[in-house]
């Protein structure tokens, strides 16, 4: 796989003539700024439909752009109302409290599947063991925390007895990366930052995606195997919620990371632990459930939105109008 670029971090003047507020906002007044909305087009008539329906006027007052998108920072606060709408819009968002710094060094962990990759890698196993449809209904339910992490997982590990390990090597060869998730590790790597994977999936996954995208590091669960054959077991101890969150809290010591210079990004409820233990939690393409205890969510954007979220941090005069 060829070296991913980085996603570009940059001013438009195009953003400033479509958003004139901008030139008018004077530099110290930005660090002022409440929240920021992003997206791959953000209109006019989006901030017309926002003021209108949540009754607040919204003031832009600084412009840049992430790789393909556009990110406008706001004035006042970004409340609930602001929220629905936005997300009704097809438009991300996020606060800018408690705001990783990405010009220092920092640590991102992310969550496996359905994060990292497009898929659930137990589910496309259990596809092709021939007991799909009882796994991933359980997957779906552990996702949404209403099972026992720990639990569900041993049980669908247990259904996969007896299947061929070949089956493991198929997976891993047509194991989609999501959207961004490349240009989002290099983004990060060429700040500075270490790039990890905590995942409750396995090794046989997480090891290649280590390889292949040059992490820092990568931690999961190990099938039990004997004569080729799933022995339906995991081996160890299980990567759970905690577990994550220790994975998190040990990296961030072991490369003196600041804690409120961490970052986790995850999708299902095993992820929250570790979200709240990092400086920020973003819950990526999340259920409702997650985005609802999640301090940020990324929700229409692919993985780039996770780089716009951080490159607020930048604004104070760090941001080019060359794209770099």
């Amino acid at each position: 796989m060829d070296k991913a670029k980085p996603l570009a971090i940059y001013r438009a003047s195009g953003l400033y003539r479509r958003f004139p507020t901008v030139t008018r906002t004077l530099p110290y007044r930005r660090r002022n700024g409440g929240w920021i909305l992003f997206a791959e087009t953000i209109s006019v008539d989006h901030l017309d439909n926002i003021a209108f329906f949540t009754g607040h006027v919204v003031d832009v007052m600084d412009a840049w752009c992430v790789g393909p998108y556009q990110v406008l920072l706001m004035s006042g606060e970004l409340t609930p109302d602001h929220r629905a709408v936005i997300d009704a819009l097809g438009l991300d968002c996020a606060d800018l409290h408690a705001l990783p710094d990405l010009s220092k060094p920092g640590l991102a962990v992310f969550d496996m599947d359905s994060t990292a990759i497009e898929v659930e890698c137990i589910d496309q196993i259990a596809a092709l063991a021939g007991v799909g449809e009882a796994v991933s209904a359980v997957t779906e339910r552990a996702m949404l925390g209403e099972l026992d992490f720990e639990a569900s997982l041993r049980q669908r590990v247990a259904a996969l007895k007896g299947t061929d390990i070949a089956v493991l090597d198929e997976v891993k060869a047509h194991l989609p990366l999501m959207p961004e998730m490349a240009a989002l590790v290099a983004s990060l790597k060429a700040h500075g930052w270490y790039v990890a994977i905590a995942s409750g999936g396995f090794t046989h996954f997480s090891d290649h995606l280590q390889h292949q995208l040059g992490l820092d590091y990568a931690e999961s669960n190990q099938l039990g195997v004997d004569e080729g054959k799933l022995t339906g077991d995991v081996v160890g101890a299980v990567v759970d919620a905690q577990r994550k969150a220790d994975i998190l809290t040990t990296l961030a010591q072991q490369y003196d990371i600041d804690p409120e210079n961490t970052l986790a990004i995850g999708d299902g409820a095993n992820d929250l632990a570790m979200m709240e233990a990092a400086g920020l939690g973003i819950a990526y393409h999340a259920k409702p459930t997650v985005n609802a205890r999640a301090q940020t969510a990324v929700t229409h954007c692919w993985l780039g939105g996770v780089l716009c979220v951080l490159s607020a941090s930048l604004r104070a005069g760090k941001i080019s109008w060359q794209p770099r």
